[in-house]
């Protein structure tokens, strides 16, 4: 028990307040049944979505290419992205007012939004970070296919992982990191022979650039992932669509200055942001618009290892349409690796997977007592759905939908 009569919720890792001290165990119970259910289903959601525009992301890049080149400029693609994810948010923004009860605190009020500015400001870091990525993601296509894109971005998860730990002190069991070092295994074994032997890119052997790009590749969205993660849940109360209004304002201000630097390099005609654009682009920009906002609620709602292995589910559709659409072959090497990574999926989420790190209510107040501000000052569950200011009160009040709208 925290102080004043307070649980932390182990599914969702708020704080539980109970009028009467003596239904704090009945309560704890009570609440964590109720929100776990409905964590399950939401999760399931983000998952087959995810899975679906993830999947589908690679084809649409690779359907883009004109003669093995991009006849668009990658960053005006990004830009508009940025844009359309911007005026979704704006658009939720205004329904979510119109919907709020009385004596809430205004959404669209000056103050509301300066505050709210202020508290997010870390989120432009993340923004930072995946205006990179979103430019190797066209990058990486010149060098690989699809299908082995889509699996070499399932290193992100290892990624995560070890930044989780070293950085965000997140637990994880032996069998959750076996299950990752399983991970590797799947994915090498798909890798094998995946580059043409003897090619050449910029004047040195296309296995050193591409190895070079997919450190770049791995690395940058995983420190943006954890990031965004820890900015979106450590102000759990403003609402999600304001929050993505920040993410995306920045996103399309960085992006923006990229077109500046291009046209700087390349001239005023690159300033020309539709030029070169097909139907496949204005797909791709939808398709990329609508994964970036599902990716909020993962990181908000869920965590970003689900995100990171929901993405590994994405390969075989990729591998699948790949092979459909274009006539890449799917290899021994492909449908074995795919396998264990699955293999690996299934063992992460296990539940005897987990990292058995749940105390007793009369040890969480012992321990309490003899440190009042522990979980004010502890990085623990930052990534792990932490949200210190969110707090749940039983009865009435706690019948509130999970999700914004």
């Amino acid at each position: 028990m925290l102080k004043n009569g307070m649980v932390e919720c182990a599914v969702c890792h708020s704080k539980l307040v109970s009028r009467s001290p003596r239904s704090v165990s009945m309560a704890y119970d009570k609440h964590r049944i109720n929100v776990s259910s409905k964590y399950r289903a939401l999760n399931f959601l983000l998952v087959v979505g995810d899975c679906m525009l993830v999947g589908l992301q690679p084809i649409l890049v690779y359907m883009s290419k004109v003669d093995g080149k991009f006849k668009f400029s990658p960053i005006s693609v990004n830009f508009l992205t940025e844009v359309a994810k911007v005026l979704f948010a704006i658009t939720m923004l205004l329904f979510q007012a119109r919907r709020q009860k009385v004596g809430e605190k205004p959404l669209l009020s000056i103050s509301t939004f300066l505050q709210a500015a202020r508290n997010n400001s870390l989120l432009a870091v993340p923004a930072f970070l995946y205006a990179i990525n979103n430019y190797l993601k066209f990058v990486m296509q010149l060098y690989f296919n699809p299908a082995t894109v889509k699996m070499l971005s399932n290193l992100k998860v290892l990624v995560i992982a070890v930044l989780l730990k070293v950085i965000m002190r997140r637990r994880f069991s032996i069998i959750q990191w076996e299950a990752l070092a399983l991970l590797l295994i799947g994915i090498s074994v798909n890798q094998l022979r995946s580059s043409p032997e003897g090619s050449m890119a910029m004047g040195l052997p296309i296995t050193m650039v591409a190895y070079v790009y997919t450190l770049i590749f791995v690395t940058v969205p995983s420190m943006a992932s954890v990031y965004n993660e820890y900015a979106l849940k450590s102000q759990f109360e403003t609402s999600i669509y304001l929050q993505n209004l920040f993410l995306y304002g920045y996103g399309a201000i960085f992006n923006f200055l990229g077109i500046i630097v291009t046209v700087l390099f390349k001239g005023p005609s690159s300033f020309n942001i539709l030029e070169g654009h097909s139907k496949a682009t204005m797909f791709l920009i939808f398709n990329n618009a609508a994964q970036g906002i599902l990716s909020s609620f993962f990181f908000k709602y869920a965590d970003t290892i689900l995100k990171k292995y929901s993405s590994t589910v994405a390969t075989i559709f990729t591998g699948i349409a790949s092979a459909a659409l274009f006539g890449h072959a799917l290899t021994m090497n492909f449908i074995l690796g795919i396998s264990i990574v699955f293999i690996s999926m299934h063992q992460f989420f296990s539940p005897m997977a987990k990292v058995k790190d749940e105390t007793p209510v009369g040890k969480l107040e012992m321990m309490e007592a003899q440190h009042p501000r522990s979980n004010e000052t502890s990085f623990v569950n930052m990534t792990a759905g932490a949200a210190e200011d969110a707090s749940h009160r039983f009865g009435t009040d706690e019948r509130q939908p999970l999700l914004p709208i």
